[in-house]
């Protein structure tokens, strides 16, 4: 387990699955982390999109890429394997979010959806970014600069050439430009590379077809 290291309160709890615990896809994985949470997760349908779900409200699943809750002892989920997983909490520890944040979900908005569903000030935010596939080997095409250039014409700069049409796009700094735009500062993490350490965490850039892993936060 990852245990971010980040300005939240001390109410807020959080974790960051590896490799070495297993495919959380997997049920008898899932049953396993059950026994160290104070609930079972919720876990998301995810869609590469920008819907947040709300765990304060009825129900145990939906199709969404985020979920926030303000409730005692309810675990939001996201499951990644190369794609950015981000944690949210207010410093008054009232509310916390998890976002899963690839390239489709963050040229959409689906951070700045995040914190417009959190529903405080976005200076009294704090965000942690886990484990994704880093800028050095992440390359994608002309297709996506162009997604995140018509949403958000700065994310551009962190896009860097390579061969003609392909672009080694670094998903750390476009979720720092989005955060600050909003108004968050206090922003950990985002140092580590899913592609580059195959023995600690689940790349499918990397691999193919592989297991999944999972960044967990609750309000204790």
């Amino acid at each position: 387990m990852i245990e971010p290291q980040w300005d939240a309160p001390a109410r807020v709890r959080a974790l960051m699955t590896t490799r070495e615990a297993g495919d959380m896809a997997s049920g008898g994985t899932r049953a396993r982390l059950r026994g160290i949470l104070p609930a079972d997760p919720v876990w998301l349908r995810q869609v590469h999109g920008t819907a947040v779900a709300d765990l304060d409200g009825p129900g145990t699943s939906a199709a969404a890429d985020a979920a926030i809750v303000r409730s005692s002892n309810r675990v939001c989920a996201v499951q990644v394997a190369d794609c950015m997983p981000v944690l949210l909490a207010d410093q008054a520890g009232t509310v916390v979010g998890a976002a899963h944040a690839g390239w489709r979900g963050l040229s959409a908005g689906v951070l700045e959806a995040t914190i417009e569903a959190m529903r405080v000030p976005a200076r009294d935010i704090v965000a942690w970014l886990g484990p994704a596939i880093g800028p050095r080997v992440y390359e994608v095409g002309d297709e996506v600069r162009a997604a995140f250039a018509r949403q958000h014409e700065a994310s551009i700069t962190a896009f860097s050439p390579t061969r003609p049409g392909h672009w080694l796009l670094d998903l750390y700094a476009v979720a720092r430009q989005r955060l600050q735009a909003q108004g968050i500062e206090r922003i950990s993490g985002g140092g580590l590379c899913t592609y580059a350490e195959p023995d600690r965490f689940y790349s499918y850039r990397r691999d193919g077809p592989t297991g999944r892993m999972a960044a967990l936060i609750w309000l204790a």
